[in-house]
């Protein structure tokens, strides 16, 4: 009898257990963590933007991934657009290849950030096997490359749409065309005309719906960081910068510097929003348009709807350390 009582005793004790468990779970909701200073317009598309980040989570980077889940959380992000080098040193070779695991899947592994990642190519992921980050495409749910460059259209709230345009910038770089580059047979595969025509037609769209575009590519228009005065700089500003004005692009979002930068030059409609910082850093300065830099290792978070853009850079301490908005007129 006495067993029984005991037994008894033991199985409330289990049951109350539980169900306080239950209690906390639910009141504590989801376990990674937010930033409750991020702000997000409404009826808004939400989304992160980062780059230059595979170094197998050493650096900065498993610091900056966990504060970009915290971020995706606190702004319920759309997706993550990453403007390419995505592997260090020297891409990937093939789709097993395990930088994958060291460097993507087990680095970015909140659950705010399995949805898509829209992402280009950098000068690193040309040292190594280009079609292998395409092909892995087709293994992961997230990750989404289906060819060198590619467009994506995106519906607003309210009906309107937003145009993401994401170039392959490398073969556009004088400097990787010499011979004896370690990614030259890469580079002069790639036919440059035809991706050149292949945006001025995205670009040029007619159709009404397209409230906003936005161009992603890894090289920079401008900087004031170390390629401030760089040759390959200022050659790409000279491809692009006029063209991307032509059609108004509202932002370009790109990488390669290993800082965070912003520049919107004087009499230019497009601002530049660079994002290299989600692992290595490198010293960075300002330059005419300059509306902030900073040496920090980090991200930046979009918010954006029919009438602004938001944009908010946060650090790897999860601090935001600067915010701007675009109005759309």
């Amino acid at each position: 009898m006495r067993n029984k009582i005991y037994s008894l005793f033991f199985l409330l004790l289990a049951i109350v257990g539980t169900a306080q468990q239950k209690e906390e779970i639910e009141l504590s909701g989801y376990q990674g963590g937010y930033i409750p200073e991020l702000q997000t317009l409404s009826k808004s598309l939400n989304f992160l933007l980062m780059g230059d980040f595979g170094r197998y989570g050493q650096f900065f980077q498993k610091d900056v991934a966990l504060q970009m889940g915290k971020a995706a959380a606190t702004i319920e992000s759309d997706f993550v657009v990453a403007v390419g080098d995505n592997f260090y040193p020297n891409g990937v070779q093939s789709t097993q290849d395990y930088s994958w695991i060291a460097s993507f899947e087990n680095v970015y592994t909140d659950y705010n950030l399995q949805n898509p990642w829209y992402v280009a190519l950098g000068n690193h992921d040309y040292r190594g096997n280009i079609q292998a980050q395409i092909d892995y495409s087709k293994i992961s749910r997230r990750w989404h490359m289906p060819s060198p460059y590619f467009s994506k259209t995106f519906e607003l709230k309210d009906g309107n749409k937003v145009l993401m345009v994401v170039m392959d910038t490398s073969p556009f770089i004088d400097s990787y065309h010499e011979k004896g580059s370690d990614m030259y047979e890469n580079i002069i595969a790639q036919d440059t005309l035809a991706q050149r025509k292949w945006i001025e037609k995205e670009l040029a769209t007619t159709d009404a719906s397209i409230k906003w575009k936005i161009v992603v590519g890894h090289h920079p228009l401008y900087s004031g960081g170390k390629r401030k005065n760089s040759a390959d700089t200022k050659s790409f500003e000279t491809k692009f910068a006029n063209l991307f004005d032509k059609y108004k692009v509202d932002a370009y979002f790109c990488g390669h510097e290993h800082d965070l930068q912003i520049i919107k030059p004087k009499g230019r409609y497009t601002t530049q929003f660079l994002s290299g910082a989600a692992c290595e850093v490198r010293p960075t300065g300002n330059r005419e348009g300059t509306l902030f830099s900073a040496q920090t290792a980090g991200f930046m978070t979009f918010s954006l709807n029919n009438t602004n853009l938001l944009a908010q850079v946060v650090d790897a301490n999860g601090k935001i350390i600067f915010s701007t908005t675009i109005e759309k007129k």
